[in-house]
């Protein structure tokens, strides 16, 4: 079976959006992650830095911080977001072949034959060694920052979906970057594709 379109879910600091650049640009497609912000910005008339924040994390981990900050009718910002990035992921797989990092495209395109989703994840410590080197993190207690991400990026999953975040039974392949490194991650995904 050929795929058209590749999703990348991961957890924080694991790598999955370099893997994602890096396996479009191997593959001769693109890859779409800031570009649906940019996208969303325009569509819903939001600053971007608030659709950064609030298109993939949720703004709470409880569900009561979740449905704070919503009018009489249950209604929320945060699903006009979530509405938008839906309509423009849509929009991409049908499209053109391309890799989507991250805003729940898995799940968004999960009845598509053609989209071969798939789950990066690393160990704590590999996780927290890539973001102080990678992302300029403090060196102090950057696990804390680690656990707080995932937590509030599989609350804001756990929402929209109705679906546990990094649940391997949602993706076609699940890679340890921490184990096998960026490029082995590439080469695997590419030679499924």
């Amino acid at each position: 079976m050929g795929y058209k379109i590749i999703t990348i879910s991961r957890q924080f600091g694991s790598g999955g959006r370099t893997v994602g650049k890096e396996l479009a640009q191997r593959l001769g497609i693109k890859c779409y992650d800031s570009e649906i912000i940019d996208k969303t910005a325009q569509e819903t008339n939001l600053a971007p830095d608030y659709i950064k924040e609030q298109g993939e994390y949720a703004v709470s981990s409880s569900w009561f911080g979740m449905l704070c900050g919503r009018d009489y009718n249950g209604h929320s910002f945060q699903d006009d977001v979530w509405n938008a990035q839906r309509k423009i992921i849509l929009e991409l797989a049908e499209k053109e072949p391309c890799v989507i990092v991250g805003r729940c495209a898995d799940y968004i395109l999960r009845d598509r034959d053609d989209c071969l989703k798939v789950f990066i994840h690393a160990d704590m410590e590999s996780r927290a060694k890539r973001i102080v080197e990678i992302y300029g993190e403090r060196e102090e207690a950057p696990e804390k920052r680690l656990k707080e991400k995932d937590k509030r990026r599989s609350a804001y999953y756990h929402f929209y979906t109705d679906s546990d975040w990094g649940d391997m039974m949602n993706y076609d392949i699940a890679l340890n970057s921490g184990k096998i490194g960026i490029e082995k991650c590439v080469d695997i995904i590419s030679s499924v594709y």
